[in-house]
């Protein structure tokens, strides 16, 4: 193919940035753009430096999603909609053999795990998973670290996701306006920035999931009494321990992503605090046993002093970056939907256990042969 032909669905905040970063490669086309609220093509948007009809005049725009998939002949589908309503959309794009690149998490429940995985199987085309944090430095060191034996076997691993803005802030109401779910979606639920770049490093998924909630604690209304912190605690059939805490809500201007990995010949975490992130590494197995630090920019190493490279610090770029290529060199998807899987259901998981007073439950995934929509006692 001369071009990659993109469309991209769901253009709120996310969706207008990868569609004017997709733009900045030469193989791709945007051939098309699809939103319910035609004013998100139309119209200036929140800090857009124009409206996108007019930096993409060629770009045909749809309020239909079926219309764009029948009508704009893409290769690639970028599905943006909201993070509760991924998977009818990334559907229907593999019925028609349409290449997709999922925004995380890839689906809102079991019944929804098992359609995505059925037509992934079906399909001729590639359904990738668009999990950014997976292409940050942390995770590239992460997996080298691991790599060179210098981890050993990781045994316990710990991820926190801590979001500071407030509830009045400019911001969570500029992420709010084109829809709700970041106001109702349970907190745990939202767990792949965390598990994504801890399960790169595992060769066996997660199994056992308990988590417990703190409670609503806002005297602001709310349609659904969330509550602001929950912590769960998953583990997998050989014994790794993974522990996540999440919120939406912090009352402190606390960072967003940290990591701790504990492995038996070394040890790796990322923490940011006061606007600082920073690695710090070692391992028994080095000359120099001693704590090494170093800075922790999301910035993947390769992508340093690439210019292009934008968005979360340079993990849109790569995330596309991977991508792109997969589609040209007809390889596989970068992060398949099985991995995507695996850091989207504990989620479902944890949030179930929560409801049942942090009953352990067993987890399973639609690959496995005693797999059920329904969750078990």
């Amino acid at each position: 193919m001369e071009k990659i032909r993109v469309g991209v669905v769901g253009l709120g905040h996310r969706g207008r940035e990868l569609l004017k970063l997709s733009a900045e490669f030469d193989c791709v086309e945007i051939a098309a753009a699809c939103d319910i609220l035609p004013r998100n093509w139309y119209e200036q948007q929140w800090l857009s430096a124009a409206p996108l009809s007019d930096m993409f005049p060629k770009t045909v725009f749809y309020e239909d999603y079926d219309r764009m998939l029948d009508e704009a002949n893409l290769d690639v589908v970028i599905v943006e909609t909201g993070a509760d309503i991924h998977a009818e959309f990334c559907v229907k794009g593999l019925e028609r053999n349409i290449n997709v690149l999922s925004d995380i998490p890839n689906v809102a429940s079991l019944k929804e795990a098992e359609l995505l995985w059925k037509a992934s199987q079906k399909s001729e085309a590639i359904i990738s998973t668009g999990a950014n944090p997976n292409y940050q430095k942390f995770t590239f060191l992460l997996n080298d670290f691991y790599n060179k034996g210098l981890l050993g076997n990781p045994y316990c691993m710990e991820a926190e996701y801590i979001h500071w803005s407030l509830p009045s802030s400019k911001e969570r109401k500029h992420l709010n306006e084109n829809g709700d779910w970041r106001k109702l979606l349970i907190p745990i639920r939202y767990c792949t920035h965390s598990l994504g770049p801890l399960l790169s490093i595992l060769d066996e998924p997660l199994r056992k999931a308990t988590c417990f909630g703190t409670g609503y604690h806002s005297d602001e209304p709310s349609e659904v009494k969330k509550d602001d912190m929950m912590c769960a605690q998953f583990q997998t059939d050989s014994g790794v321990v993974v522990r996540l805490m999440r919120n939406g809500r912090c009352r402190a201007q606390v960072q967003h992503h940290n990591y701790r990995v504990f492995g038996t010949e070394g040890y790796m975490e990322r923490m940011e605090r006061m606007g600082k992130a920073v690695i710090r590494y070692n391992s028994m197995r080095e000359l120099s046993t001693s704590m090494k630090e170093i800075g922790g920019e999301y910035m993947p190493p390769a992508y340093a002093g690439n210019e292009k490279a934008t968005g979360h610090g340079g993990m849109d770029y790569a995330m596309l970056d991977y991508f792109y290529k997969a589609i040209l060199e007809g390889t596989g998807a970068p992060i398949s939907l099985k991995q995507g899987l695996e850091m989207t259901l504990p989620g479902i998981y944890a949030e179930e256990s929560a409801k049942r007073d942090g009953k352990v439950l067993r987890m399973k995934y639609p690959w496995d042969e005693d797999w059920t929509c329904e969750i078990e006692d």
